[in-house]
């Protein structure tokens, strides 16, 4: 399947969707106002650095959405940057499509400048990120029992990158 992975701020044609898929899935259950994500969002479209929303799509065709924020889990206020907001259309799940739009939102948190970026996921999704060669470091956190997981930067070839590990 061709699909690029773009910043939001370049596809602005897909603020409402992805608005709408980032609702739907974390926030509407929880009484959250759709309205709060909608303004959280734009946080997105203020200018370069953190936050950054990634849209996945086929030319007008939305596929999925990742984004990359300062922090995601109240209980870890200390790691940073995060990996959060990932979703795939569900007939288009099972392709690769997450990998992809993971892998993106990955590298865009170490082009800005971070050594190690983070996630957290629920156990049912835990083995997708470990199969993608993320790192889990805490498992049961919080009341949704949720695991953290790392990846660091990648070494470079002229030897830089990697840094240090950031211990829980």
């Amino acid at each position: 399947m061709n699909f690029s992975i773009s910043d939001l701020r370049e596809q602005p044609a897909f603020f409402d969707i992805v608005a709408d898929r980032i609702w739907s899935a974390w926030w509407r259950r929880n009484g959250v106002p759709r309205d709060d994500v909608i303004e959280r969002l734009k946080e997105n479209m203020a200018g370069p650095g953190l936050p950054v929303a990634l849209v996945a799509h086929d030319g007008p065709r939305f596929i999925g959405t990742a984004s990359v924020i300062v922090s995601d889990l109240d209980e870890r206020p200390h790691y940073t940057p995060w990996v959060a907001a990932v979703w795939i259309e569900p007939p288009l799940r099972s392709r690769g499509l997450g990998a992809a739009l993971v892998g993106a939102a990955a590298r865009a948190a170490f082009a800005l400048g971070g050594e190690m970026v983070h996630l957290c996921a629920a156990e049912a999704r835990r083995g997708f990120y470990l199969r993608l060669g993320w790192e889990l470091i805490e498992d049961g956190v919080g009341p949704l029992r949720l695991s953290v997981l790392r990846k660091q930067r990648p070494a470079t070839a002229s030897g830089r990158g990697g840094g240090a590990s950031q211990a829980p």
